[in-house]
């Protein structure tokens, strides 16, 4: 990814563009680079902020939801945003779910994608084998609907960070956390109008999840995409982006 890494005080970000603000949160073996297409196709009209966020250096005290919502909290306040579309992938979806339960009148819109927050299969089970090089490949190739897309650095990339025991038990403690903290209760609270992007082919966060969803976000949309697993925005970026364009217009 060809953007600058921005730092202010603790925080890493990712800024570009001008116009309404929209700000990305990526998941739990996510990065920056989840993003972008997403840049690529909006920065000309639109202000986007990704924050790097700091699941594998966090205190292991805080290394749970609440800590990242804390972060999340922290980090809006220290570049002043309000009235923005927050969109989050995956466990970056359960944050933003947690953010505008907590914080609805500064959310404009909210756009989940693949989100948890009422049931996810995660990684856990790679945790057994993760000095099993080709079992962890596997894994994660699991969560693309075409391993083609998945390229060998990235494995790599999250290989050696299952090595790192310090990293995995903060891994390993955020993952428990966002299995403990279901939602189905809360989401009828939030009111915010809310975009769901979901692959019809995911394997972490099913379909059926994401009807649900749509059926407990009471100003909610559903829209699918075929052919795709749990990333839409780096698996079928002209459709994700499509979706998207389309809901902030």
């Amino acid at each position: 990814m060809n953007y600058k890494v921005q730092h202010i005080h603790d925080f890493q970000y990712i800024e570009e563009g001008k116009g309404e603000t929209l700000l990305l949160l990526h998941g739990l073996f996510g990065a920056l680079s989840n993003w972008e297409h997403v840049v690529n196709h909006f920065l000309s009209r639109y202000r986007i902020i990704i924050p790097l966020i700091p699941i594998y250096d966090m205190p292991i005290k805080q290394a749970n939801l609440a800590g990242l919502v804390a972060f999340t909290n922290a980090f809006i306040a220290c570049k002043q945003l309000d009235r923005f579309t927050l969109v989050g992938n995956s466990l970056g979806g359960h944050i933003a779910l947690l953010y505008a339960l907590q914080q609805p009148t500064k959310v404009n819109n909210l756009v989940l994608v693949g989100s948890s927050g009422l049931y996810e299969n995660n990684m856990g089970g790679a945790f057994i084998k993760r000095s099993n090089y080709n079992y962890i490949s596997e894994r994660v190739r699991y969560t693309f609907y075409d391993p083609a897309v998945v390229s060998t650095t990235y494995i790599d990339e999250v290989f050696n960070l299952v090595q790192d025991s310090q990293k995995l038990l903060r891994i390993i403690a955020i993952a428990k956390s966002a299995q403990r903290n279901n939602l189905a209760h809360q989401l009828p609270n939030i009111v915010n109008k809310t975009l769901l992007i979901w692959g019809l082919n995911d394997t972490i966060t099913p379909p059926a999840v994401a009807y649900e969803f749509n059926r407990l976000l009471t100003n909610s949309q559903l829209r699918f995409i075929d052919q795709c697993c749990h990333a839409p925005m780096m698996e079928t970026p002209p459709k994700f982006n499509a979706l998207l364009e389309a809901f902030l217009q």
